[in-house]
């Protein structure tokens, strides 16, 4: 039988939760400058260095004729990302050179599929979008969030479950489970996010409902919203939930208090390889993701990087993303 979409929400928000794992799309996040290992939240050892040892897979050559064939003759899948400081999604490794992660790693399971080498070109989050409409990249695998707005604009074909946390000091007792409990406190995001979004209209139902304002606070790099919140400037920061569990398990001073789908409470939010609209190659990126779903090298590349319950159990084309704003 199957579950509304309002109980599957609801079932893999709490099931992130139990591992502290997951994420949403558009935000410099935290580097690993003041880790204390490599180990992620669920207790996966991380390989930090550039000998990553990639999970490899088969070249399929009925998917390989399913790409267009100005990039079959060009032999490359350009794939834009972000400018690897969101781990253990997208960052650098330990010669802050070489770019690792769940990204990546997905992004060369898929090249392997339709034969094509991947050349990973990282940039901010903003020129991932100029970048797709310029033709400058074919694909984005950089914790690109499905939305309404977006899907006017671009293709998607979905990889991982989209879940934000709530970061804040150890040891407290403060949890966030929905609007209410953000009422009053002082919570950071970066700007142009998703997560700015969700917390916008949960501070607009709490002033409807006469409950206090959040004080919302931007910042975009992860070494100032850390800084804010040791001192206590902030009491949270809205974001990720992948790179905030991670960055909680590698310093032991933060902890997620709350997590939630980053498409709000009516729609599981995903992750998706995101494409120009109508530029062909959208078809092919979910056939290939279907296919490491199936064969297991997919579930293997999560958990390396101990993101398995970030799984999602088929790759969608175009599902339905976060709403676009009520006017």
């Amino acid at each position: 039988m199957s579950l509304p979409r309002r109980a599957l929400v609801a079932a893999a928000a709490g099931l992130t939760a139990t591992l502290l794992l997951t994420a949403c799309g558009g935000e410099a996040a935290a580097d690993l400058s003041a880790g204390k290992g490599n180990t992620a939240p669920d207790g996966t050892k991380v390989n930090l260095t550039p000998d990553q040892k990639r999970v490899t897979t088969a070249k399929v050559d009925a998917l390989a004729a399913l790409v267009p064939e100005e990039v079959r003759k060009r032999g490359t899948l350009r794939v834009v990302d972000s400018l690897g400081t969101v781990p253990p999604l997208d960052f650098y490794a330990d010669d802050n050179r070489t770019i690792i992660g769940a990204e990546p790693d997905i992004a060369y399971l898929v090249g392997d599929v339709l034969g094509l080498k991947v050349e990973l070109n990282p940039v901010s989050w903003e020129n991932i979008f100029v970048g797709l409409d310029a033709g400058k990249y074919d694909v984005g695998f950089s914790n690109i969030t499905v939305t309404e707005a977006r899907k006017e604009k671009y293709d998607f074909a979905t990889y991982r479950l989209d879940i934000l946390g709530f970061e804040a000091k150890k040891g407290g007792s403060w949890k966030v489970a929905g609007p209410k409990d953000v009422a009053g406190h002082t919570i950071s995001v970066a700007s142009g996010t998703n997560q700015e979004k969700l917390l916008i209209a949960w501070n607009e139902e709490n002033l409807k409902n006469g409950l206090k304002p959040v004080d919302i606070k931007y910042f975009q790099n992860s070494s100032d919203y850390y800084l804010a919140l040791g001192s206590g400037r902030i009491d949270a920061h809205l974001g990720p939930n992948p790179t905030a569990a991670f960055h909680a398990a590698q310093t032991g001073e933060t902890e997620i208090i709350g997590t939630y789908s980053g498409a709000g409470a009516e729609v599981l939010g995903k992750i998706a390889a995101t494409t120009k609209k109508d530029n062909g190659l959208v078809k092919a990126l979910n056939e290939a993701l279907n296919t490491i779903v199936k064969n297991g090298t997919y579930g293997q590349v999560l958990k390396r990087w101990g993101l398995e319950n970030e799984a999602v159990q088929t790759s969608e084309l175009n599902p339905p993303g976060l709403p676009k704003p009520k006017a």
